[in-house]
């Protein structure tokens, strides 16, 4: 055991020493928090619009006011004409046109119902869906404040609730997807290289000649990216929670736990590539491409697992970050106990046994 803790200790001052392993350990997680959470953010706040009023009454005028004060728009010009458009738009000076016909007032007063016509930039169709979905937004509110102003015949009342993100805050959703993100890509893609680079280095004899059993050698390799690790979860918490405003609605021990269990998941895939290629190019690539696509592609974060083909979601099954990033989600987010993600956590587990059992077995204790 002595010499078990001194493989440990010997691997935690490589680490230590190592400046760009540790500026990529350490930095990588600040830096991709600020990024995904303010630069990356899928809210669409700000978005030029302009207005063709072609009523220039109190209704419309009210409106655009209403438009303009909104934290979503800001109306930085008039249009005179429908020809105007198109040039807007070709200068990509405006996500959003409004058009208010003529007679708005009037058609609101007498018929108690009118048009008006959202022309959105739709080379980014993402971006023009929200911007006109928050544009109908503003007209609903509108047209609430008329209904209760007015005495219509028949009236048809529309509740809605957003459960666990009322605001649909991008934050609920971009926290515990770059926090799956960073752990496999820091787990796998630092501990892939370790014993490549011990067989590089010409240091592996050394390792051979131990005492020790593999299984104990593939353990000394992880337990300081381990530690790492764990430090990187308590960065993003803290960032998530005093930063990005992220609620921890949930067990702060089992999502403790939970995250531990899935640092020792990536750490295993890690050293499985490690011991089975002999390159560090080569482990480098495929922790990256080969393994950094598909986290981000099945785990549900960028693209809803549910509108894949068939054949896709099966694979989605065999990809880890699909069932970590489901654990976060129901801890932090929705505040649920071990009940409700002791599935996911069995299934972690399973790979987690099985990737480091076929690591050991693959680790070759004869040079070639």
């Amino acid at each position: 055991m002595k010499v078990f803790w001194a493989f440990i200790k010997k691997e935690f001052w490589h680490v230590l020493r190592d400046r760009r392993s540790m500026l990529i350990l350490l930095g990588l997680p600040i830096a991709m928090m600020l990024l995904y959470g303010f630069a990356l953010s899928n809210e669409v706040k700000n978005s030029n619009i302009a207005i063709l009023d072609m009523a220039h009454d109190e209704a419309s005028q009210l409106l655009i006011d209403r438009f303009d004060h909104s934290q979503y728009f800001s109306v930085m010009q008039e249009l005179h004409n429908e020809r105007e458009i198109a040039e807007i738009f070709e200068r990509g000076a405006a996500r959003m046109v409004v058009i208010f016909p003529q007679n708005f007032a009037a058609d609101l007063s007498h018929h108690r119902a009118a048009q008006i016509r959202f022309i959105g930039d739709a080379s980014d169709p993402n971006t023009a869906n929200i911007v006109i979905n928050y544009a109908a937004a503003v007209v609903r509110d509108y047209q609430a404040e008329l209904i209760n102003q007015m005495e219509l015949p028949y009236s048809i009342g529309i509740e809605t609730r957003m459960l666990y993100n009322p605001q649909l805050l991008s934050s609920f959703n971009f926290v515990p997807g770059v926090m799956t993100l960073i752990l496999m890509l820091l787990g796998a893609m630092m501990t892939s290289v370790s014993i490549v680079k011990e067989k590089e280095g010409g240091t592996m004899e050394i390792l051979l000649v131990s005492p020790m059993r593999p299984i104990f050698v593939v353990l000394s390799k992880a337990i300081p990216y381990m530690v790492l690790c764990f430090v990187d979860v308590l960065i993003i918490l803290v960032m998530a929670y005093t930063v990005l405003g992220m609620p921890m609605r949930g067990s702060l021990p089992l999502l403790l736990a939970e995250s531990m269990l899935f640092i020792v998941t990536t750490l295993s895939l890690g050293l499985l590539i490690s011991s089975s290629v002999n390159s560090q190019q080569v482990a480098m690539f495929i922790s990256l491409v080969g393994l950094l696509m598909p986290a981000l592609i099945f785990s549900g974060f960028m693209f809803p697992i549910e509108n894949m083909p068939l054949p896709m979601q099966i694979i989605s099954n065999i990809v880890p970050t699909k069932w970590f990033y489901s654990i976060i989600k129901n801890i932090m987010v929705k505040g649920l106990d071990f009940s409700y993600v002791y599935k996911q956590t069995a299934i972690l587990g399973g790979m987690t046994l099985f990737f480091m059992l076929l690591a050991t077995k693959k680790f070759k204790v004869r040079l070639e």
